[in-house]
């Protein structure tokens, strides 16, 4: 490994552990991720025990709470203590607009969340993070696994001179990309928006790496040959360095609050023909700023 990169990720495992009163973290890996105990989001949180979850989120970037009894107003009440609930792009008819269903079994010929990525990259202001809530895993084994990525450490492991090659470079996210040759709706106004390519994180301030193989189609400062190298060469990065990665068993009743805004996700689909189903809500975003 590259000193550079070791210096990275030698700043992430040895910064000093945060203490908390009302919470329990224990860390998934030393880069990404944590499980939480003491927090039952069926009942209302006190400002403390928010604080600290919020705490927690910033640091560890993916949270999960174990054993959640939620209906979709306890899961919104919970999500919305960190900030106002992000509307489903399409929602069903007749569902609640803030709360996504998803489900995979026999029938199914996709799934959502399959392959690296971070929510809704191509609307100008993506998400600020998601709760997502499984209820039912599958039947058989133990599949249906959730991979989440550190985009500050894939940005801080880059050598020093593709820092320097990609800081002031934007992308183009496009909605269509992840409808992949499907015919969307025509009530959905498709996004499209541009934006750059090292972003910087709201409330850490910490630099990370903005572009994914879902949305992005390419960036704007190279020729289109250059620009799929380059997105190629930084979407390889981000799936193959497993010192960026956490990997989330689920169990029925499960909640996982994931950071959108530095963190990508892969949901394995592994357990076909087997059906795993819950819900996400999302937290409004703002627009990702150099």
């Amino acid at each position: 490994m590259e000193q550079f990169a070791l210096d990275a990720i030698t700043r992430v495992t040895t910064a000093p552990p945060e203490v908390y009163d009302t919470i329990s973290v224990d860390p998934l890996t030393p880069t990404i991720g944590a499980e939480v105990s003491g927090v039952d989001f069926s009942k209302e949180l006190t400002e403390d025990q928010v604080a600290e979850v919020r705490r927690a989120f910033l640091r560890h970037q993916v949270l999960v709470f174990r054993d959640q009894e939620l209906d979709n107003e306890t899961h919104k009440r919970a999500a919305g203590y960190f900030g106002e609930l992000h509307p489903v792009a399409l929602p069903a008819k007749d569902s609640d607009p803030h709360v996504l269903e998803i489900s995979a079994d026999k029938d199914s010929r996709n799934v959502a969340g399959h392959g690296w990525h971070a929510d809704g990259t191509a609307d100008l202001q993506p998400s600020l993070g998601s709760m997502l809530y499984i209820t039912r895993t599958p039947e058989v084994g133990s599949g249906g696994d959730t991979m989440f990525a550190n985009m500050t450490l894939a940005y801080d492991m880059l050598s020093p001179a593709m820092k320097e090659m990609l800081d002031g470079m934007t992308a183009v996210h496009d909605g269509l990309l992840a409808w992949e040759g499907k015919t969307p709706p025509p009530e959905y106004d498709v996004p499209k928006h541009v934006h750059p390519v090292i972003a910087r994180h709201p409330e850490t301030g910490r630099k990370l790496l903005f572009v994914n193989n879902i949305y992005v189609s390419h960036i704007e400062q190279l020729s289109r040959r250059e620009s799929r190298a380059v997105i190629n060469m930084l979407c390889d990065h981000i799936a193959s360095t497993a010192l960026l990665h956490c990997r989330v068993r689920w169990t029925a009743n499960t909640l996982v609050f994931w950071d959108n805004r530095c963190v990508q996700h892969h949901a394995i689909w592994d357990y076909f023909p087997h059906s795993r189903y819950g819900r996400r809500v999302a937290i409004k975003g703002h627009r990702p700023t150099a």
